[in-house]
């Protein structure tokens, strides 16, 4: 029998002691969270650097833009621009790090939702500003701390990693190819499989996904298989069985397409998500 899902509210108020401001401009908030737990959709009017530290979070941005589900596992990072609506659900237990920017410093191109590379000096200066069972950082170093992670996160490489996905108003024919495929990516390699169980012409398809997500179908499916590989791989599934289930003949082929998109293979994210720290 499944256990209930674990709700939480809206994770801040604007009087809540994590809520940043102009003279504190990055607040960091750790939790550790249990694997099916969510946070309802609900928006901010600061940003936020959602990341976790170990196991996997799938992170849904709704508006402003088009919608757009991104999959984090370690080492990587959802930035959730002012004012989006998100949510965020816990695949694998997780050790959930928040940061909230404050509209004063995020840049220009802060806008819309992306995925970071978290590099290990990110890593370090989050600990720092937020330290487990440590006191925090006084005010001068908790100043210079907020600098440097501001000017990590301006220099951090954004991954394609998202999927993005069509809204309700949509042509219907590519709302169902796009559930169908993240429900069993494996179903079907090329888009012309997909065709003929959808009612459209491969060639009408084609222009639906370009015309949508300004891609093509193979570089959406990947970010779909991606989506669905992730979290497979963090439960500790054979890298065999999770090629084998997202379509990939072949075990080394799977494995030349993650590391081309993620700088790893996926034998490194494999049982990540039983790691606590």
């Amino acid at each position: 029998m499944s256990l209930p899902r674990q709700r939480h509210p809206a994770p801040l108020g604007d009087t809540d002691p994590f809520t940043p401001t102009p003279a504190r401009p990055v607040r960091v908030r750790a939790r550790d969270m249990a694997a099916d737990s969510h946070f309802e959709p609900h928006r901010h009017a600061w940003g936020q650097l959602a990341y976790c530290a170990s196991g996997v979070i799938q992170v849904s941005v709704h508006a402003p833009g088009p919608p757009a589900s991104y999959i984090v596992p370690p080492s990587r990072a959802v930035w959730i621009a002012p004012g989006a609506l998100h949510a965020v659900a816990v695949l694998e237990a997780a050790a959930f790090r928040t940061l909230y920017v404050d509209p004063s410093v995020v840049p220009a191109d802060g806008v819309s939702g992306r995925v970071l590379a978290v590099t290990p000096l990110l890593r370090e200066l989050v600990s720092a500003l937020d330290p487990v069972g440590g006191p925090p950082p006084g005010p001068a170093r908790e100043a210079a701390l907020t600098a440097l992670v501001l000017d990590e996160m301006a220099q951090a490489e954004t991954l394609a990693l998202g999927v993005p996905l069509p809204g309700p108003h949509s042509d219907k024919r590519l709302r169902a190819l796009c559930q169908a495929v993240l429900d069993a990516p494996g179903r079907h390699a090329t888009l012309h499989g997909w065709a003929a169980d959808s009612g459209a012409s491969e060639r009408t398809l084609a222009r639906l996904f370009r015309a949508q997500f300004g891609m093509g179908f193979a570089q959406w499916r990947k970010q779909a298989v991606l989506a669905h590989a992730l979290p497979r791989l963090a439960r500790g599934e054979p890298v065999g069985q999770v090629a084998a289930s997202s379509g990939y003949g072949s075990e080394s082929a799977f494995s030349a397409m993650f590391k081309a998109a993620m700088g790893q293979p996926p034998s490194s994210f494999l049982g990540r998500a039983k790691l606590l720290i």
